[in-house]
């Protein structure tokens, strides 16, 4: 899967605009229009994202122990 069609996923999954994905992500709220447009980011900014994506999986999978502990 690319960087896109994982933020794409994401904006998805999040119901999020890709201006806010880009503003909170990165500070930058053009960013995922610049990659759809074929901007190709830096690695410090690539780390970035890896980052901010992977905070989101782990409040997820938290959550989800959460709520499965809640129920049963």
């Amino acid at each position: 899967m690319t960087l896109l069609e994982k933020i794409e996923k994401h904006l998805k999954e999040n119901h999020i605009s890709a201006t806010r994905f880009g503003r909170r992500a990165v500070g930058d709220p053009r960013f995922v229009l610049d990659l759809r447009m074929g901007r190709r980011p830096r690695r410090r900014t690539l780390e970035k994202l890896e980052s901010y994506l992977a905070s989101f999986e782990r409040s997820a999978i938290t959550s989800d122990k959460v709520t499965r502990v809640r129920t049963h």
